[in-house]
């Protein structure tokens, strides 16, 4: 039997990277070459750094942090708003070279795919060759460089990807483990977040390799069983998961949204919970499912996160339903402190056909099902702005109304001072 081969491909700071590749073609600067970022308004709470160029990063400005912030830092820097449409047309042209190496791609995010190239070497003898050749094809075709990782599992080849950037090749098998992984900070696993990163470095655990030898039974005990024995496989270059051609269904549907405002009373909440479930109740009916649990999530402006879920005795895809159920559990879990955040996931997904059937028809929930699938259709024919729930629209005037009185306040202020 053949060893396992697999492949990284990860383009570097994607956004950014493709946002130039168009504007060079227009003739403009090269983005990559200067201070520059891609972001939301900085003039917003919602603006962050979602990617940043190398001279940028010279200037400290890191991914994540508030647009504010990125700008003190560097005065001069280039921002710009993020293009999806851009970056979906991107995604595909790339993905649509690496296919043509494997009959088994996994698209792991818009910008990373895993390629099983195992019991490919009668076609591609020389694996770092044909890594160099994806790699290439990929800058000359269509001007944007990725880096390749290759390694006998998904983990080793995502990790050799993560090494030198950009437009680099690079290798991490077995033999290489210790001298290429683990002499680094154990943050830099993947999969190890900053929570569990700051667990092990509290006991004493600061480096891949330690936690590659460290006793899995007293790593189950610090970070939990299943994400201790996690960690420890992984630090150890052990990983079976196969690359999968086709995802797996969605394991839950969520929507949250960070407010510009602070939420600070239960109708605003009310409200916003509304358009969240008309959102991810409409992708739940589009695939077929239907959840039978409900939960809601938020964050106070101290940072303070704090969720509520309720089961279900039936599943359901209706919207209306699924918004009574949320606002029971905003209701029940707000204590009054101002949120900054807030969110509805869907989970327990039912995705067979059958639904449990009453003697008593529910004439109110039949009616709701009939709403639904008439809004469906109408967004599916015209858009998704062709019809709105109108209590979300009440919420959007409700909020206008508010701007304007603060924005007439300020003026008065001002003209007072």
């Amino acid at each position: 039997m053949a060893e396992r081969l697999v492949f990284h491909v990860d383009v570097n700071s994607a956004f950014l990277s493709w946002e130039a590749v168009r504007r060079v073609k227009n003739g403009e600067p090269d983005l990559r070459e200067i201070p520059s970022c891609i972001g939301g308004d900085p003039e917003k709470r919602t603006g962050i750094v979602v990617a940043k160029s190398i001279p940028a990063k010279r200037f400290g400005v890191t991914t994540g942090e508030p647009m504010a912030m990125a700008l003190r830092k560097c005065p001069k820097l280039v921002c710009v708003p993020p293009d999806f449409k851009l970056y979906d047309k991107c995604s595909k042209a790339f993905k649509r070279i690496c296919k043509e190496y494997t009959p088994v791609m996994e698209s792991y995010s818009i910008d990373e795919v895993f390629l099983d190239m195992s019991g490919m070497e009668y076609i591609y003898p020389d694996p770092l060759a044909t890594a160099h050749e994806i790699k290439d094809r990929i800058r000359d075709e269509l001007g944007f460089t990725v880096n390749v990782g290759i390694g006998r599992n998904k983990v080793c080849a995502k990790m050799a990807s993560d090494f030198e950037k950009p437009d680099r090749v690079h290798t991490l098998f077995p033999d290489e483990i210790p001298a290429k992984m683990w002499e680094l900070p154990v943050r830099e696993l993947f999969t190890c977040g900053r929570a569990s990163a700051d667990k092990l470095t509290r006991a004493g655990i600061r480096t891949i390799g330690e936690l590659a030898r460290a006793d899995e039974i007293q790593l189950r005990r610090l970070l939990g069983d299943k994400l201790g024995s996690h960690l420890h496989r992984y630090a150890n270059g052990i990983d079976e998961e196969p690359v999968q051609e086709i995802r797996e269904d969605a394991k839950g549907y969520s929507a949250e949204t960070t407010v510009e405002e602070n939420l600070e009373d239960l109708e605003s909440m009310n409200r916003m919970l509304l358009a969240q479930a008309d959102i991810v109740a409409a992708r739940m009916r589009s695939e077929g499912a239907r959840c039978r649990c409900i939960s809601v999530q938020f964050r106070t402006t101290q940072f303070k996160n704090k969720s509520h879920q309720r089961k279900l005795a039936d599943s359901t895809d209706v919207t209306e339903q699924i918004y009574e159920v949320a606002k029971q559990l905003i209701a029940e879990s707000w204590t009054g402190e101002p949120l900054r955040l807030i969110g509805l996931a869907l989970t327990d997904i039912d995705r067979d056909d059958f639904e449990q059937m009453s003697f008593l028809v529910d004439e109110r929930k039949e009616r709701l099902k009939r709403l639904d699938t008439a809004i469906d259709s109408i967004r599916g024919k015209y858009g998704n702005s062709s019809i709105r729930r109108a209590g979300t629209m009440d919420a959007e005037k409700r909020i206008a109304r508010r701007y304007q009185a603060e924005a007439e306040n300020k003026r008065n202020r001002y003209k007072g001072e």
